[in-house]
């Protein structure tokens, strides 16, 4: 049986799982508002202690914003806090999704109507996967996907 071939390569320490992600990226999707252009920027801060993760989506009649931090939580697990453009905020931890790519990186975070989870995963040649899915009787139901490719 031939072994996969790794994609990613992962940096030092417990937010190491990130590195593939840091940088600028870009995309474009159709949704029920209309076309979409997405542009996510992860960047190391505060002594490399957090990531940044600064996402502006923009639609042809407005703009949704989120700045989130990634870093270890007081029990010691990777762990994001985010804030919205409409005021919104969450808050969660880092998850076992190899459900969908065996190299994909993700988060869960109970929210209002139930748990969600945020999955970023390889493309096979460009880019990364992003998606956001909501948990129900049956699993999990995908209510969003970018592609995004360097910017």
């Amino acid at each position: 049986m031939a072994k996969a071939i790794k994609q990613w390569k992962r940096g030092r320490g417990k937010l190491g799982i990130l590195s593939p992600l840091l940088g600028d990226w870009k995309a474009t999707a159709s949704t029920p508002m209309g076309p979409v252009s997405c542009t996510r920027t992860f960047e190391p801060i505060l002594a490399g202690n957090y990531v940044r993760l600064t996402a502006r989506w923009e639609f042809t009649k407005g703009f949704y914003e989120e700045v989130a931090m990634v870093g270890i939580n007081r029990e010691g697990t990777v762990a994001f806090w985010s804030f919205t453009s409409d005021g919104k905020n969450s808050n969660g931890t880092a998850a076992d999704v190899s459900d969908i790519h065996a190299e994909a990186i993700g988060f869960e975070a109970q929210m209002p109507a139930g748990l969600a989870r945020m999955v970023y995963w390889p493309d096979e040649t460009e880019g990364f996967h992003w998606a956001v899915e909501a948990k129900n009787k049956k699993g999990w139901k995908r209510f969003t996907e970018h592609h995004y490719k360097r910017a």
